[in-house]
C-alpha cells in the first residue's frame, strides 16, 4: 500500500504493509530511535508521539491508518540543535534518570502545555497517567512540567511554545 503522509513536517510517500506498526516503521526503516518501545500494548507511554497534533501510542497505530496524516516524533519537536522549554526544564530539574520514558513524557507534556499553558499539579498527573517510569519516582518529572508553565499575563511576558 502506498500512503502519503507527513513526518516531522516533511511530506512522505511510502510503500508499506498497511498492518505494520508505526513504531516498527519509524525505528526499523527510518532509524528514528527517539521513540522507545516498552510494552507493545499502549500501557507504558514510552512510544508516545503525535498524529495530527494529538498524542498517541505508536505501538497501537498501523501504517495503513496514516494516509493524509501528520506525524510528529520527539525528533521533530525541537528546532535543530535547540531544546524546547520543556526539554530544558527536564534537564534543569534533573528529571532524567535512564531516559527511556522521557521522550514520551515530553511529547505528552508538550501537548498539555500547548493546550493549557498553566496546568495545575493534578492536570499534569492526569496527563502522565499513561506513562510508566521505574527510575525517577515522577516527582522531578512533575516539577519539570510545572516549571515550564507560563505565568499569568499579569506577571510579565510569557515564553511561547508553538507546536510545529
Amino acid at each position: 500500500m502506498i500512503i502519503e503522509w507527513s513526518l516531522n513536517g516533511s511530506p512522505l510517500r511510502s510503500e508499506v504493509n498497511p498492518f505494520r506498526r508505526l513504531l516498527d516503521y519509524l525505528r526499523g526503516d527510518l532509524k528514528l530511535l527517539g521513540t522507545k518501545e516498552g510494552c507493545r500494548e499502549g500501557k507504558c507511554g514510552a512510544c508516545t508521539m503525535w498524529v495530527n497534533a494529538e498524542p498517541v501510542n505508536a505501538c497501537l497505530i498501523l501504517m495503513g491508518q496514516l494516509h493524509g496524516k501528520e506525524v510528529t516524533t520527539i525528533e521533530g519537536l525541537n528546532e535543530k540543535d535547540r531544546f524546547t522549554p520543556l526539554q530544558e526544564s527536564f534537564l534543569t530539574s534533573s528529571a532524567i534518570e535512564c531516559g527511556f520514558c522521557i521522550p514520551g513524557m515530553i511529547m505528552s507534556g508538550t501537548a498539555l502545555l500547548d493546550e493549557n499553558p498553566n496546568p495545575n499539579r493534578l492536570e499534569i498527573r492526569t496527563t502522565l497517567k499513561g506513562h510508566l517510569c521505574a527510575c525517577t519516582g515522577y516527582q522531578k518529572i512533575l516539577d519539570a512540567i510545572e516549571g515550564v508553565a507560563l505565568p499569568p499575563a499579569s506577571e510579565g511576558s510569557a515564553r511561547m511554545r508553538v507546536r510545529k
